[in-house]
């Protein structure tokens, strides 16, 4: 019997990456995005009774009711959630307004408690299922330019791993996936911007498929409580985080290093466009 996803932030990046791979194996998959219109088009292009899409804004609770209700009385199950919808705006700590900070915290870490709860009471209920969070590398060690994101990412991994601790002895595995940067739209928006330039830091950006295909392979079959890609960026991140006061001597050699892969990147793109 096919297995019943729900995939927020399917409309593009990571979730729609995630949401096609699915479809190709056989899931059925309830993709999730606030943006419908492209939906929508993901619907139409691939015209399959396997693929349901609902509109869902992660921040209100009645939206997440409604979308498990929906996938409930179509499929009678829900095996796995992926917690992909996900915001990024960079900007300086002396910059931030309270939009910023309520859009990271409403959207990162509201929306992926929401979520987990909402669907919690139907896989206690068969005391089995899984919830895949997506975190970031930016949750191991904090980054200077991008503090709302990380400090949103830092909540995400510490609920997640806390929640997979507690709800494993109940049958439900939490897996927490910690991404490099990662070759995405969201990523695209980052390459102008001087915030950002510590995102550009490591040797190269992850491919959606490098994402998607450790959250179908290790996350899904070993269920561990993370997954840090790559692994040895994560062991780095996590030395860094554990001394603080040594990193903050690096940061200005590592912006340095990323500003120089942005201007790479951008001329890249100059260069394609002619």
């Amino acid at each position: 019997m096919s297995q019943v996803f729900i995939v927020t932030g399917a409309a593009s990046g990571i979730g729609l990456a995630l949401t096609q791979q699915l479809l190709k194996q056989g899931t059925k998959v309830c993709a999730c995005d606030i943006h419908l219109a492209e939906l929508e088009k993901l619907s139409q292009n691939l015209n399959t009774d396997q693929l349901m899409v609902q509109q869902l804004d992660v921040r209100h609770v009645q939206n997440w009711e409604a979308v498990i209700q929906k996938v409930l009385q179509q499929w009678q199950s829900i095996d796995v959630l992926c917690n992909v919808a996900g915001v990024l705006r960079e900007n300086w700590v002396a910059d931030a307004t309270e939009n910023d900070v309520n859009l990271h915290f409403d959207i990162n870490v509201k929306g992926t408690i929401l979520g987990t709860q909402a669907v919690l009471p139907h896989m206690l209920s068969k005391n089995k299922g899984h919830i895949i969070n997506m975190a970031s590398l930016a949750a191991l060690s904090p980054v200077p330019g991008l503090a709302l994101y990380s400090a949103s990412k830092f909540a995400v991994r510490g609920y997640s791993l806390a929640a997979g601790m507690e709800l494993a002895e109940r049958g439900i595995a939490v897996t927490t996936i910690c991404p490099d940067a990662v070759q995405t739209p969201m990523l695209d928006q980052q390459k102008d911007k001087a915030q950002a330039a510590l995102t550009f830091s490591g040797t190269r950006a992850l491919t959606t498929e490098e994402v998607v295909e450790a959250i179908l392979g290790p996350a899904l079959h070993d269920k561990p409580l993370e997954i840090v890609l790559p692994a040895w960026r994560g062991v780095i991140a996590k030395a860094a985080n554990a001394f603080p006061s040594v990193t903050a001597h690096q940061v200005k050699r590592m912006r340095e290093i990323g500003m120089k892969r942005q201007q790479k990147i951008r001329q890249g793109s100059e260069s394609t466009k002619k």
